[in-house]
């Protein structure tokens, strides 16, 4: 493992995890288990991640909101949503045993934190008006509102077991977002 670079050895580690997370409960998952599955020693580990908490976050960015990124960033936030809920379902088992984690750090925790850092991202790209409609309203509020409603949205539809499609899960997201509350009502 000497030559491979950090991507490959975040990888390695990742997918150590992923392995184990299919056999017994994240909480009960242990460093050097991780470690030896990956077949790197335990330094190695705390080389790439501070805990298995970080670890789980470099999954959730690297293979459900990386590919979202370019088209959020590029305003197609339903395509966007519909592959977060397509990549979800494709690895259905892992993300539901995700979701009955326990221990000090929930999976909703997690999601929340990794999306709002993505939405800073793009939002700290677009110059924010001084004279905004809301001016006492912070992007890191923002960022939050939207971050805790996708998460929101994810925790329930792994908890009902992912039967809704992808593509009904996106279209019922978009709609949140574009409906006042008082439209929901009327049309429900």
């Amino acid at each position: 493992m000497v030559n491979q670079g950090k991507q490959e050895t975040d990888r390695v580690l990742a997918e150590s995890f992923q392995a184990l997370v299919m056999t017994k409960p994240v909480e009960k998952i242990t460093i050097k288990e991780i470690t030896d599955g990956a077949g790197v020693i335990r330094p190695t580990f705390y080389n790439h991640f501070q805990d298995k908490y970080e670890l789980i976050e470099w999954i959730i960015r690297k293979d459900i909101l990386g590919p979202a990124y370019p088209l959020i960033k590029n305003g197609l936030t339903n395509q966007a949503v519909l592959l977060v809920f397509t990549s979800l379902v494709r690895e259905r088992e892992f993300y539901s045993r995700l979701g009955r984690m326990g221990g000090p750090v929930s999976f909703a925790d997690l999601v929340v934190k990794c999306i709002k850092e993505v939405l800073l991202e793009i939002f700290a790209e677009h110059p924010r008006s001084k004279n905004g409609k809301f001016p006492w309203m912070s992007i890191d509020m923002l960022a939050e509102h939207y971050a805790r409603s996708m998460c929101y949205a994810v925790e329930v539809w792994i908890c009902q077991g992912m039967t809704v499609p992808p593509q009904e899960m996106a279209d019922m997201y978009e709609y949140l977002l574009s409906h006042s509350m008082e439209q929901a009502i009327r049309e429900f």
